[in-house]
Formats: structure tokens, C-alpha cells, sequence
């Protein structure tokens, strides 16, 4: 099964709108990026999987300052599941207020909606240690 090179290019967008929204504090604007019922998963930061658009909005919200400053998306690589899905993988790199910096590895299943592409479904697994033979 392979991906048009529109929907590709959406779909890298839709992941890359995250990261602006999300460092411009425009966090009413998340349906543009997630389904309404969006399931996040955050259980790796002992926050389960957080499920709604409008919960996740409000838990961006009581974050207030500790919201990374920045969150930056690359390597992204799509496998197409049917016509109208995605699997993405991707890496996310972010900059805390302290200076600090994380990395995470996002998995997502991305969907067709009538109004484009949508994540529906994000795991965010965080990289603690490098991987050692």
C-alpha cells in the first residue's frame, strides 16, 4: 500500500503543527491536529493514557510554565495501514525552561477525517539511557 505524495506532505505538517501550537500556548486549537477522541499516552510519565481533546487541552493548561519552550519534530517515517490511515513514527526533541533538553520517540496512528488528517491515537516514549550492545 503506498501514500500519496499530498497526503505525505500533509501528514508531515499535521505533525510538525503540534510543536507550534504547542510552543505558542495555542492549545484551543488542538482539533486541528487531534480527533476529538484522541488517545494519548502518557503512561511512561505516570500519567495513563489521557483520552479527549478538551482533557488533553486542559492538562497543556495546568502545565503553564513547565511547558517545554520548545518541541521540535524530525525523522519521520509513515506507514500507510489502509487508505485512509497511518502509522507515524517520529522523534521529538524539546527544550525545557531550565536549558534542559529531552528526546521522545512519538508513535501515532494517524486517520482521514472530513477535515484531513487527524492523530488519533500518540504514544510518547521517552529515551532515558543510549542503547548498549
Amino acid at each position: 500500500m503506498s501514500i500519496s505524495t499530498a497526503d505525505r506532505l500533509a501528514i508531515h505538517e499535521l505533525l510538525s503543527l503540534h510543536g507550534h501550537l504547542s510552543d505558542a500556548g495555542a492549545f484551543d486549537r488542538f482539533h486541528e491536529v487531534f480527533t476529538d477522541d484522541i488517545a494519548y499516552d502518557l503512561t511512561a510519565y505516570g500519567a495513563g493514557i489521557v483520552t479527549g481533546g478538551d482533557i488533553l487541552r486542559d492538562m497543556a493548561l495546568q502545565l503553564g510554565d513547565n511547558n517545554p519552550l520548545g518541541h521540535h519534530v524530525t525523522n519521520i517515517v509513515l506507514t500507510p495501514t489502509t487508505s485512509d490511515a497511518v502509522e507515524a513514527l517520529s522523534k521529538g526533541l524539546a527544550v525545557d525552561v531550565d536549558g534542559t533538553t529531552g528526546t521522545v520517540t512519538y508513535a501515532d496512528t494517524v486517520i482521514r477525517t472530513t477535515e484531513g488528517w487527524r492523530i488519533s491515537r500518540r504514544s510518547v516514549i521517552p529515551r532515558h539511557k543510549p542503547i548498549t550492545p
